[in-house]
């Protein structure tokens, strides 16, 4: 659900990096204020009507809990590419943890709201201050109320302004924060019909002349919602990691511990 280059790419500009590990993942920095609730158009003229189209269409129905394993395909710095295998645990919304399996050691990657940890074994490698647009775009924005999406995206710098209706893959698309032709500006594509997130873009924070380009595709229906079995992450055009999904599961119990880092257990 997050490629360990674009978390790498979060991380450097984060500035909570080993910072102490504190309990259970929470919010720690105050969102952007955001306009009052407003009735739901039928059909959205902004972006702001259409996450709170996304949210609505949903919010009733949308699964709570998710897990699967993840064949993750990822170019490394030698411009190789290594296969590895994550498995992947959420809760909807604000709860990420992945478990990577590695020659080298196994890590675990857990996003809580803001916040991020990275360790391995019993030892807290990092704890950063960070988001994981492609889970808050792409599922927390079913679970939880659209002024808090709203208010993350704009502390992401995500602008509800341009909207434009496009088409991606064959489907209608609306096309939030650029015009036509602007692919470098920070912009979300979502299904019209299906209101599913499809694609994100915004330029690289370690060298912002190389563009970000993740993609959602192979959308399939599982109880209680959707899932993109494919996800694609593109750096300036080039594929750097390509995630395919099995063993997918919705609404099963999690321990809300399983997101806690070792040293607040």
């Amino acid at each position: 659900m997050i490629s360990t280059s674009v978390l790498g790419i979060r991380l450097a500009f984060a500035a909570a990096v080993l910072a102490p590990a504190g309990a259970l993942l929470a919010w720690s920095r105050p969102l952007p204020p955001i306009s009052a609730a407003r009735p739901v158009a039928s059909t959205p003229t902004d972006g702001e009507g259409v996450i709170r189209a996304m949210h609505d269409k949903y919010a009733n129905s949308w699964y709570r809990t998710l897990s699967f394993t993840q064949k993750t395909t990822r170019r490394t710095p030698a411009d190789t590419m290594v296969i590895e295998t994550w498995k992947e645990r959420a809760m909807i919304p604000g709860y990420l943890r992945i478990d990577i399996e590695r020659t080298t050691g196994n890590q675990t990657i857990v996003f809580g709201g803001d916040s991020i940890f990275v360790w391995r074994g019993d030892s807290v490698l990092t704890r950063a201050a960070t988001r994981n647009i492609l889970m808050v775009i792409g599922f927390d924005v079913y679970r939880q109320p659209p002024e808090t999406t709203l208010a993350v995206l704009a502390g992401e710098k995500y602008s509800m302004k341009p909207m434009r209706e496009d088409t991606w893959k064959g489907r209608p698309v609306y096309v939030i924060g650029a015009a036509a032709g602007d692919l470098r500006s920070r912009q979300l594509w979502i299904d019209k019909d299906r209101l599913l997130f499809m694609r994100a873009i915004e330029p690289d924070q370690r060298d912002s002349t190389k563009i970000l380009d993740m993609r959602f595709d192979n959308y399939v229906k599982v109880p209680a919602g959707w899932l993109s079995e494919t996800v694609e992450l593109y750096r300036d055009g080039k594929l750097f990691q390509r995630e395919e999904y099995s063993d997918v599961r919705t609404n099963i119990p999690l321990d809300p511990k399983i997101f806690t880092p070792p040293s607040a257990h």
